[in-house]
C-alpha cells in the first residue's frame, strides 16, 4: 500500500496529504550539525555555549539556523514524499499550559511552532497533524488543549533567528548521539516526567515517542542505537546517490522522523507518507532495540526507503518491489543476510529459486506470476549484472533531467522511464530483460523508446545471475 495522492505543494503549515483522512492508502510496512538547527545559548543570551543539532535541554534559547523546507527538498531529491524538516527543542507542551516564548528573527524570519505528533488519535481530526503556531516578534503566548512535544521550522538558507521559552514548558527526556551521556539521559528519564514523550537524535534521525512506551526499553546503549540509525539513513543515502558531489546530490536537509502512533491498519507493521515514518508501540521491540533494529529492523529500512523512492519511475507496481533496493542495502551494511536468501517456509525455496524458473514461460506477468521477494530479484539481477552503482547513477540522472508525468494517468509513463533509464545507466539494452524474461508490462510507446536508444545487447543475460 502507499498514498493515493500526489506530493503536496509547498505550504507553511504541515498539511495532511490531499485525499488521505486518516491513514488511508499510505506506503506501509506490509547548518549546525548537519541538520540545521538549534544552538544553545546560555542563559538566554550571550553567545552561543554547545553546538547542538536538535535545540536546548539545559539553557533557555535556542539559536536556530534555517535550512530549506521539506517540498524545496523533495523537489529537489525528485522524492515522492516530503521528509521532515522540524527543529526539535527538547520541549514539551503539557496540555493546556500557557506557554511563553520570546523570539527574535537575527535576520529577519521569523520560524513556526509545532505542538504535538502526526496521527496521535485516528479518531479525533484535531491530532492528525502537529498544531501549528505562527510566531511573531518579541514574546508570544499561547496554550494547546492537547499538548506534545514541541518543535521547530524555519525555511530559508542559513537565516538566524533566537528562541527563549520564557514559562511553561517543560523539558523532554533527549538523547542526542555524541552529546548526551547515557547517565545523564537515565537521570533525565527518572526527574524529567512532566514530559509524556520521550526523543532521541542523531545528525540525520529524530525518533519521537511516549514516556510510557520507551520506558520498557530504556536500558538499551543510546550510543549504539542511534549509531545503527545513522547507518542505516546513509545505507539509504548512498542507494540514492547523495554523495555531495554536487548541490543537487547532497544529503536531504534536516532529519528523518520515525514517529510513534497508537493504530495502524488492520494487517499493518509500520508506514511512511509526507514527513515521518510512523510506528506502533508493537514495532518497539525492532525501533527502539540494539539487537531488533540491527537484526530485525527490515520494516524500518523498508518504511525509511520510501522517503527515497524517486516518482519519476514508481509505477504502482513497483512500489512495493523498488523501495526495497535500500532495504536489502541496510541489511548488507549491518552485515545481515539478505532476504532473498531466506527459503520460504512453505516451500522451501528461496525468492531466486522460486522466480528464476518462472523466466520466460507462456502467460507469465509481472503483476500476478510473482510475490514481491520474487520481484525485487529482478532489480537485484541488475545490480549483480552491472554494480551496485547502478541505483546511484539512476537517481543522479532522474535529479538531473527531472522528467514529469501525472499521478493519475501516466502509470504507463513511469513503467517506460523504468526500463528506459536502468537501461541507460546501465549503457545496455534491457528490453529482453524486462519484457521477455520478467513480463514488465511495457507498452508499445515503451518498447519504441527502448529501441530509439539504440544500445547493445548485454554480455551477459542479467535473468540467469543469482546470489
Amino acid at each position: 500500500m502507499r498514498p493515493a495522492d500526489l506530493p503536496l505543494p509547498a505550504s507553511a503549515a504541515i498539511p495532511r496529504p490531499a485525499n488521505s483522512p486518516g491513514i488511508g492508502r499510505r506506503s506501509v510496512l506490509a547548518g549546525f550539525a548537519g541538520i540545521g538547527a538549534a544552538a544553545l545559548l546560555s542563559g538566554g543570551a550571550g553567545t552561543a555555549a554547545a553546538s547542538t543539532a536538535h535545540g536546548a535541554r539545559d539553557g533557555d534559547t535556542l539559536l536556530i539556523e534555517a535550512f530549506p523546507d521539506a517540498e524545496t527538498e523533495r523537489l529537489r531529491l525528485a522524492t515522492t514524499y516530503r521528509g521532515s524538516d522540524f527543529i526539535a527543542t527538547g520541549r514539551y507542551a503539557p496540555a493546556g499550559a500557557q506557554i511563553s516564548i520570546r523570539v527574535k528573527a537575527l535576520d529577519g524570519v521569523l520560524p513556526t511552532l509545532h505542538i504535538g505528533t502526526f496521527d496521535n488519535h485516528p479518531d479525533n481530526a484535531d491530532l492528525l497533524t502537529p498544531r501549528a503556531i505562527t510566531l511573531t516578534q518579541g514574546v508570544n503566548t499561547f496554550s494547546d488543549t492537547y499538548g506534545g512535544p514541541i518543535h521547530l521550522r524555519l525555511p530559508g538558507h542559513g537565516e538566524r533567528a533566537q528562541v527563549t521559552f520564557v514559562q511553561g514548558a517543560v523539558r523532554m527526556p533527549t538523547f542526542v548521539l555524541g552529546e548526551t551521556t547515557e547517565d545523564r539521559f537515565q537521570q533525565q528519564l527518572d526527574t524529567l516526567t512532566d514530559s509524556l514523550y520521550v526523543e532521541l537524535s542523531s545528525p540525520h534521525a529524530l525518533v519521537t515517542v511516549t514516556r510510557a512506551n520507551f520506558l520498557p526499553y530504556r536500558g538499551e546503549d543510546h550510543t549504539r542505537l542511534m549509531e545503527i540509525f545513522e547507518q542505516v539513513i546513509a545505507s539509504h543515502a548512498d542507494v540514492a546517490g547523495l554523495d555531495g558531489s554536487s548541490a543537487p546530490h547532497r544529503r536531504k536537509a534536516g532529519p528523518y522522523q520515525f514517529s510513534e502512533v497508537p493504530k495502524v491498519p488492520a494487517g499493518v507493521g509500520a508506514y511512511a507518507t509526507h514527513y515521518y515514518n510512523a510506528f506502533p508501540p508493537a514495532y518497539f521491540d525492532r525501533l527502539l532495540t540494539v539487537q531488533g533494529l540491527t537484526t530485525r529492523g527490515w520494516g524500518l529500512y523498508h518504511e525509511l526507503g520510501h522517503l527515497h523512492q524517486q516518482f519519476a519511475y514508481r509505477p504502482s507496481g513497483l512500489t512495493e518491489v523498488s523501495v526495497n533496493i535500500y532495504s536489502l542495502a541496510a541489511q548488507h551494511v549491518l552485515g545481515q543476510p539478505s532476504n532473498l536468501l531466506v527459503p520460504d517456509a512453505a516451500s522451501g525455496l528461496t525468492p531466486f529459486q522460486s522466480a528464476l524458473p518462472k523466466l520466460g514461460t507462456p502467460g507469465l506477468a509481472f503483476a500476478t506470476s510473482f510475490g514481491a521477494y520474487e520481484k525485487l530479484v529482478s532489480l537485484r539481477q541488475l545490480e549483480l549484472a552491472f554494480g551496485t552503482g547502478l541505483w546511484p547513477r539512476l537517481h543522479r540522472l532522474i535529479r538531473t533531467e527531472n522528467p514529469q508525468s501525472d499521478w493519475a494517468t501516466q502509470d504507463a509513463l513511469r513503467w517506460t522511464n523504468f526500463a528506459v533509464y536502468t537501461s541507460r545507466v546501465s549503457g545496455y539494452d534491457l528490453t529482453d530483460f524486462f519484457v521477455d524474461r520478467w513480463a514488465y508490462p511495457i507498452d508499445p510507446e515503451g518498447l519504441a523508446a527502448l529501441a530509439t536508444l539504440n544500445l547493445p545487447k548485454p554480455p551477459v543475460d542479467p535473468a540467469t545471475l543469482s546470489d
